[in-house]
């Protein structure tokens, strides 16, 4: 049956108007794709563009329905009033992200155009929503009530947790202001689509001769290699790695490095210029100096200070090894190319010389480590350890209905029931996003008839498989598959009454995925899967004791390149002055002096015009750094207890994978760790003890 689509201007009213509309009726077809059971998968095969339509125009106009009844009850409580607008974002924000997913990823363009535009109404609404006055105040009236005393600690969080989002989504303001806030959100909305969009498809491609392409692997530029001879490789995540660190000619990796840094830059300068000026503007509308200062409250960190301090700080204690990771770089320098130490070493030269000191003083060949870690091996090794160490069971979906024949789909059983659904969709095609993520699709969340699972994606660009090769990875992507993963298993771990207590705090995100990069540092565990795709030779013990001595090489300078993008990031969107706005290209010179180690700045090139942080996710790679210490505190217990032990695995599953914001992440973590939690694990982690 088709649906009346509503115009999202209609809508708006319908959400702001005193006295309830008459509503006609609608119902989502019964062969639309989206249109399934409980528990039951998408027929994500099946999608087409009018079926994202058709789906969303069903759940904005049930779900305005839903909200206007909540905005009618006369004697609101949290069984009336917050139960069920939990229940209704859960039914918007799945909307939301299979719709989004799809434009990331669907192979057809009219899905992608339909995905984007629709996610994006959602997002509007989403605004709308919590900037809803008389919603907002049905909750601070259930607040108000006796009865909320009588509460679980869960459910007083719940409420409590949207109050603030309510207010952090401008309720407060006047009703110009908040007009002002609802354009600014739709416009950075529209933006960010833009940026991603322009990044995505840039399509650089880097011209090389034979010359040009010495010492890039032979099983790596043979893919690249023309009829006339020449190589044409595309400038992508994938292919960087190889190139910028074995490519002999610098010519080679400053060209490259060039292209990399400008995949979008022709639209996309103008458009980050917009996105600061925008967002500022928010920020002071909130009653912010910057938009830092508004983005960071419902954040651990809290303020702007706060970052500022901690970037600092370990600015500070990392900046001695930087230096003296620089001069080993041009000792190695001088050794194979005669170039004298007192010349500066160029930003486009650091991986090629740090990959010719682990070849050249400790063995380690990252080319020929990625020969002992084909993807299937990896994947199955992976599993195997999470299962084991989680006490979760994956079943692989032989028959799943998938957006393309390279996703996989998997079953998530826990204590024997089935908790959870994730996919796998790991090699680049043209027009998919270029990078890598764990993508929620939907939350936990208790239904009227049972429990709805979470369920996730895995969005990743490794090197493809070829007729000749199985992908094979280096072992630094395959850290990039156990973080991803990681994601993955917090999504599936999460067994809340309540789908919006399904996501902690921002900044404590990544801590749940980068503990597990640390399994892949234990030999026990590596040679379990990691060997040889053509003659089945476990990893030899003495090259994996050589890429641990090698482990931190150049760590000092790799924490000052990511505090670079910290303080970055930080100065965009805490600094921002309107009347003298940033010159984004002087911004990332005026940071190279004032961390004074080293000129990471190419000119002619505009990183910030291809960095998915800053567009999307503003205010968060200090995150990173951030959630590592906790990481590293939290992996300490396993290296105390058995990289194995099942009973460490499954409370460290239920305490911390499973928590969401049900109870506060300090408290959450000092009960895992059984004291509470300092940074020592994480400084030694960098050899900086």
């Amino acid at each position: 049956m088709k649906k009346k689509v509503f115009p999202l201007v209609i809508l708006l009213l319908m959400l702001n108007c005193e006295k309830k509309k008459d509503v006609k009726d609608i119902e989502l077809a019964a062969d639309n794709p989206f249109n399934v059971k409980l528990n039951e998968p998408f027929d994500y095969a099946k999608v087409t563009g009018q079926s994202i339509v058709d789906f969303i125009t069903f759940e904005i106009e049930d779900n305005t329905a839903a909200l206007e009844s909540i905005k009618k009850e006369t004697t609101p409580n949290f069984d009336n009033v917050v139960a069920p607008f939990d229940a209704i974002i859960n039914s918007l924000n799945q909307a939301g992200s299979n719709a989004f997913m799809l434009y990331w990823t669907s192979t057809d363009s009219l899905t992608r155009a339909k995905g984007l535009e629709y996610s994006q109404k959602l997002d509007s609404l989403n605004t709308v929503i919590y900037s809803d006055k008389a919603l907002f105040n049905q909750f601070e009236k259930v607040a108000s009530l006796e009865d909320y005393n009588a509460l679980s600690d869960k459910k007083k969080r719940l409420v409590d947790d949207t109050i603030d989002k309510f207010k952090q989504s401008g309720v407060n303001l006047s009703e110009e202001d908040l007009r002002k806030f609802k354009t600014l959100r739709a416009e950075i909305t529209d933006l960010t689509s833009q940026y991603s969009t322009n990044m995505n498809t840039a399509n650089l491609v880097l011209d090389l001769d034979e010359s040009g392409a010495e010492g890039l692997p032979d099983s790596f530029i043979d893919k690249f290699k023309t009829e006339d001879g020449l190589y044409k490789i595309p400038v992508q995540p994938s292919t960087r790695q190889p190139v910028m660190e074995n490519a002999t000619k610098a010519e080679t990796r400053k060209a490259y490095q060039v292209l990399y840094s400008t995949r979008g830059t022709e639209k996309n300068m103008e458009i980050l210029d917009q996105l600061v000026e925008k967002r500022y503007q928010i920020g002071k509308l909130m009653g912010h100096d910057s938009y830092a200062g508004y983005n960071l409250v419902p954040k651990m960190a809290k303020n702007p200070e706060t970052v500022w301090k901690f970037i600092n700080g370990l600015i500070a204690e990392s900046k001695e090894k930087a230096i003296a990771d620089i001069d080993v770089l041009k000792n190695a320098r001088e050794k194979l190319d005669g170039i004298a130490k007192d010349q500066k070493l160029n930003a486009w030269d650091v991986s090629y010389y740090n990959n010719q000191i682990l070849k050249n003083n400790y063995q380690v060949d990252s080319e020929k480590i990625r020969e002992y870690l084909p993807m299937e091996a990896c994947l199955e090794g992976m599993f195997d350890l999470y299962q084991e160490l989680l006490g979760v069971e994956f079943k692989k979906n032989q028959d799943a209905s998938v957006w393309h024949d390279d996703v996989q789909a998997y079953e998530v059983y826990a204590e024997g029931k089935l908790s959870g659904r994730f996919y796998l969709d790991l090699y680049p095609r043209p027009f998919k996003e270029s990078w890598f993520y764990a993508v929620p699709l939907s939350t936990g969340k208790q239904m009227e008839n049972g429990y709805e699972v979470p369920v996730a994606m895995m969005l990743c660009n490794f090197t493809k498989p070829t007729e000749e090769l199985p992908s094979l990875i280096t072992h630094d992507e395959l850290e990039t598959l156990f973080h991803e993963f990681g994601h993955i298993m917090d999504g599936m771990s999460y067994e809340g009454e309540f789908s919006l207590q399904s996501d902690s705090k921002t900044d404590f995100t990544e801590a749940m995925s980068q503990i597990f990069e640390n399994w892949i540092w234990d030999y026990n565990i590596l040679s379990s899967f990691a060997k040889h795709y053509e003659t089945g030779e476990v990893l030899p013990k003495e090259l994996f004791d050589n890429m641990v001595k090698a482990k931190n090489v150049s760590s000092g300078l790799a924490a000052q390149s990511s505090l670079r993008l910290c303080t970055y990031d930080m100065n965009l969107y805490d600094k921002y002055n309107p009347e003298n706005p940033f010159d984004t290209d002087q911004l990332w010179k005026d940071i190279d002096a004032q961390l004074g180690v080293m000129d990471w700045y190419i000119e002619g090139t505009h990183p910030q015009s291809c960095w998915i942080h800053i567009n999307t996710h503003p205010v968060y790679y200090y995150g990173y750094l951030w959630s590592e210490v906790y990481a590293q505190d939290m992996f300490a217990v396993f290296e105390k207890n058995g990289l194995r032990d099942q009973e460490t695995g499954v409370k460290y599953r239920k305490l911390i994978l499973a928590n969401g914001s049900q109870r506060d992440v300090e408290e959450a973590v000092e009960e895992f760790l059984g004291r509470p939690m300092n940074n020592e694990a994480y400084i030694k982690s960098l050899g900086l003890e």
